[in-house]
């Protein structure tokens, strides 16, 4: 039995984890959990280790690495974790002694070596460990909550002590693709720390945050079972986003989210079963501000928000259906379709429909995704021509590993390939083997369309940026760099071949954090094709006061998600398996 979340009343550990697949409200409840502790007298430390972090959004205030104070709120500080920043720091850190001391041009060299994928995840993992370990930090606050990356990331993350120690252990030649060990050696002790923190269950309490949909709590279970074998077993489960009995009856909306509720409940995993479990209800709000933040706590009772309740004035029938998008793609000819955004915006969904409504005119299509926590359920193959794949890591680990082996062996002696056989083991490795996977399905573009659910924004752009990076990493490892991947930007930034779909959700941190993904694309020389604006309450008829009020709070998103795509927007309204509620 589930009760309502109520943080203050819980006795919590000092290190707390909010963790859970993307756009379930993982930092909507880890804020929320901040603020209400700091309100009780507590000092209060939130960090954000998601590359696609958006705590910026919820406390509309300027963040980096070093923690802010949060005025209205004492007692709490705030910061976000910057992967690419802890980088920069961490290759400072390791090159700065020999810049008067080397050439040029071993200086460059180092830098070289440290311009990595691997670069930014030891850094990162370094800054993070020391948040556990450094007693200045730890004794500083009542509390340190972690509002960390979607799930496949977090798993990562906090995998990373056991796979960099055991690296190290094992690593006789005091060098790899993170250039000189040197820099990491005196590491192992914090590692070490760090993993007695995280298995302490009087130290650390992992959130596993769900909604009442299946799919989110498949991925909590996974999480669940994966992060207790690396011995964090302290594990509470957040239901949020609970719309309960509460609702008109008889109103078709209430009772699509209600009975999708009761299936998602009546059918959770069996290991999530053993969990405390707790209730956050549905918000007939967007969760952000101070204000709101302490309102998330205290059930689904509408709040008169003039702005939120203000006359609707946005009808569905304003813009085109989905048809009208896949209608352009076919026109434009497009032969690489992405499908990007921020976790839980629906995606997959997305990549979905739009592989078959290709298929169905006809084309041959191949659906795949580069997402570490993506999967597609069983699709109609519409007469064999579609086709449904998934980059899975571990395999292409396996086949990286042994393709670079092979063609190793034939120019190198047995200390040269045992000391390639050590850099293949570094946890580095799966980011590279992925990325040639990556280039190898949009080569498939020549013979078929290829449409690519993709990971959530901030890992879709280092995958995306990798490309010079990997050049350097293969050539050094494998001696060459396959056609595929000289192909691939190219392709990437050709509008007549490619085709960037943005997903979002008329909510205020999917649109931030789509704006931010639209500016880095077009950084790098690509520009959005498409914004879809998914699972809007919009188009909905609803006399719920809680779904009315939310639908209503959707408006100006989807007039900033206009200007934004230069009127190329499509908007999906709400469904619930096939159920398409009726349009207003």
């Amino acid at each position: 039995m589930s009760h309502l979340f109520h943080p203050q009343t819980m006795g919590l550990t000092p290190f707390l984890f909010f963790t859970g697949k993307g756009g379930v409200g993982k930092t909507s409840a880890a804020s929320a959990t901040a603020v209400a502790l700091a309100d009780e007298g507590k000092k209060v430390l939130l960090i954000s280790t998601d590359p696609a972090s958006n705590l910026q959004d919820v406390f509309a205030t300027s963040l980096t690495m070093v923690s802010k104070a949060i005025e209205e709120v004492p007692g709490l500080y705030v910061s976000n974790l910057d992967p690419e920043e802890a980088a920069a720091r961490y290759r400072e850190k390791v090159i700065g002694p020999y810049r008067s001391q080397l050439p040029e041009a071993a200086v460059k060299q180092m830098e070289e070596q440290l311009s990595g994928s691997c670069t930014v995840e030891i850094a990162a993992f370094d800054a993070f460990s020391s948040m556990l370990t450094d007693p200045r930090i730890v004794h500083g606050f009542d509390h340190i909550i972690f509002d960390t990356a979607p799930t496949g990331h977090t798993l990562r993350l906090l995998q990373l002590p056991t796979a960099w120690s055991g690296f190290l252990k094992d690593n006789t030649h005091g060098a790899s693709c993170l250039g000189p060990l040197a820099g990491l050696s005196d590491k192992k002790g914090q590692y070490r720390e760090t993993v007695q923190a995280l298995a302490d269950p009087k130290k650390t309490m992992l959130m596993l945050v769900t909604r009442p949909e299946v799919s989110a709590n498949k991925e909590a279970a996974r999480a669940s079972a994966e992060l207790k074998k690396i011995g964090i077993a302290n594990q509470y489960l957040l239901i949020n986003g609970r719309i309960g009995q509460s609702g008109t009856e008889n109103d078709p909306l209430a009772h699509a989210f209600i009975k999708r509720e009761h299936q998602a409940l009546a059918s959770l995993p069996e290991n999530l079963k053993e969990i405390p479990t707790f209730d956050i209800s549905l918000a007939p709000f967007n969760v952000t501000g101070v204000a709101n933040l302490r309102k998330l706590f205290f059930g689904s009772q509408p709040i008169q928000d003039h702005a939120a309740v203000s006359e609707n004035g946005e009808t569905h029938s304003r813009y085109p259906d989905l048809e009208v998008l896949v209608n352009d793609l076919v026109t434009r000819g497009q032969r690489v379709i992405f499908t990007m955004g921020k976790g839980g915006v629906g995606k997959t969904t997305v990549a979905r429909k739009i592989a078959a409504a290709l298929a169905k005119r006809g084309n041959r299509v191949l659906l795949t995704t580069t997402d570490p926590a993506g999967h597609f359920d069983p699709m109609d193959p519409q007469g064999g021509r579609l086709t449904v794949s998934r980059i899975d890591p571990k395999k292409e680990v396996r086949d990286y590993r042994e393709t670079v082996l092979n063609q190793a062996k034939e120019h190198l002696d047995e200390e040269g390939l045992a000391y390639l056989m050590e850099d293949l083991r570094s946890p580095c490795t799966e980011e590279i083997a992925v990325f040639r996977a990556f280039a190898n399905v949009v080569e498939k573009a020549e013979n078929e369309i290829v449409v690519i659910d993709t990971a959530p924004s901030g890992h879709t752009l280092l995958l995306l940026d990798a490309t010079e990076s990997y050049h350097r990493e293969l050539a050094h490892s494998a001696g060459e760099v396959p056609v595929s991947v000289q192909r691939l930007l190219p392709k990437l930034r050709d509008p007549a071949t490619t085709a960037v779909i943005i997903v979002t959700l008329a909510e205020t941190t999917p649109v931030y954090e789509s704006e931010r993904l639209a500016k880095d694309l077009k950084r790098a020389g690509i520009t959005p094709t498409w914004w879809v604006i998914n699972q809007s309450l919009v188009a909905a008829a609803t006399a719920d006061d809680v779904l009315k009020t939310r639908a209503r709070a959707e408006t100006p998103w989807i007039r900033r998600v206009t200007e934004d795509s230069e009127h190329h927007l499509v908007i999906i309204p709400w469904m619930d398996k096939g159920l398409t509620v009726k349009s207003s």
